[in-house]
């Protein structure tokens, strides 16, 4: 996979689960959600994203389908239970007594384990007395759950032939990186896949990726992935020669701009929808190997002259969000730049963003708009929701 518009062939997806249902008043600021979505809705809101893709050809794999293969496994069930089980946070006993129950479960228990956690008060029954059992509500978390897991974009991105597995930056997300890690590792489909980057190295996050050429990629650096991460990821590439030109970009350390993918992302092979107040203060620096296996750093210089340049395009076009400051602003929160390209010209946006849609349209861009009343609760929008596995050449 070279571009981030090139025709989208296949897609990995997660649709909203029990895990969803584990969000209360209580926790969901902690597990990174705004508000306490409505599950029923969001399932089928995201059913109707998946028959978008699956109506403009694309195959749709869905995350929890796939776990449940992976864990068929023998050796994929065995690390899913070491995943699941933390003796730090349970201590000895209780950790061995819940390691051994979840071994005895088959893999459809151990995925819906693995994704929705699990409270003390469902923890099998153990005789003796725990004082962690004891000191803990019945309602607490023993495995954390997962609702994250919406956002595939995230967790794992691919670049040419080859997946990088995330190193995510929240407590509430860091175990997603397990559940990846197995999918990739043991399904099928997934298992003779490249490794572009190792899920221990320095935080990065998928939705800070982005695919702007053959060989040229823009790393937003931010709240949730350090300048580590991405000069990390950047070596690594370099590397396994299937990049020449990386941008490091600073973004804002803020809610509203988590990502690089939540102020910009490609429509076109030469344009992009940008958050107005991020055209003109974005800047970028540029990595390019040196030929001995070290990195040589310029910049910073603005992005969008910086990209042009490593895209050898004369400029890059931009489709600006809304149509005034304060409906860009509105529209940038509802995630009207994140947007999912199926091909060069046509994406997927929320239909809530109705101005910037026009102004896609009006540049030539086909959008596909979809409901995300419920599905935008974690602040999220098409892109992050999916991580596509295969694109077409542009």
């Amino acid at each position: 996979m070279d571009s981030e518009v090139g025709p989208l062939r296949a897609v990995l997806l997660h649709r909203p689960g029990n895990e969803l249902k584990r969000l209360t008043p209580r926790n969901n600021d902690q597990l990174l959600f705004d508000s306490i979505p409505w599950v029923g809705r969001a399932q089928a809101e995201h059913d109707a994203f998946a028959e978008v893709l699956r109506n403009r050809g694309v195959e749709v794999l869905l995350l929890a389908d796939a776990l449940r293969t992976a864990l068929d496994d023998d050796r994929a069930h065995a690390a899913g239970v070491h995943a699941a089980v933390d003796d730090r946070r349970l201590g000895g006993d209780l950790a061995d007594s819940l390691r051994s129950h979840l071994s005895s479960v088959d893999a459809a228990g151990l995925a819906e384990v693995l994704m929705a956690g699990m409270t003390f008060e469902e923890l099998p029954s153990a005789e003796g007395a725990s004082l962690v059992r004891m000191m803990n509500h019945p309602h607490d978390f023993a495995v954390d759950p997962l609702p994250n897991l919406l956002f595939t974009r995230d967790s794992s991105v691919w670049i040419a032939d080859r997946v990088a597995i995330s190193s995510l930056t929240m407590p509430a997300r860091r175990r997603e990186t397990a559940v990846l890690d197995l999918v990739y590792a043991y399904h099928p489909q997934f298992r003779h896949a490249a490794r572009a980057y190792g899920a221990h190295s320095a935080p990065i996050e998928g939705g800070d990726v982005m695919l702007l050429a053959p060989g040229v990629l823009a790393i937003g650096v931010g709240e949730r992935t350090t300048a580590a991460g991405a000069e990390s990821l950047a070596r690594s590439v370099f590397a396994d020669g299937i990049a020449h030109t990386v941008l490091a970009v600073p973004i804002e350390q803020s809610r509203a701009t988590m990502h690089l993918d939540t102020v910009c992302t490609m429509v076109d092979a030469d344009a992009v929808v940008m958050y107005p107040l991020a055209r003109d203060s974005l800047t970028a620096f540029t990595l390019r190997p040196t030929g001995d296996g070290g990195v040589k750093v310029a910049g910073p210089a603005p992005f969008l002259v910086a990209a042009a340049e490593a895209m050898e395009i004369d400029r890059l076009r931009v489709i600006d969000t809304g149509l005034d400051p304060v409906t860009a602003e509105r529209e940038q929160w509802d995630d009207g730049n994140n947007t999912l390209a199926l091909a060069p010209g046509v994406v997927v946006g929320y239909e809530r963003n109705a101005e910037t849609n026009e102004r896609l349209e009006a540049a030539g861009i086909e959008v596909l708009p979809i409901a995300g009343s419920e599905l935008g609760s974690g602040r999220g929008g098409p892109r992050c929701m999916s991580c596509p596995v295969r694109r077409d050449p542009l």
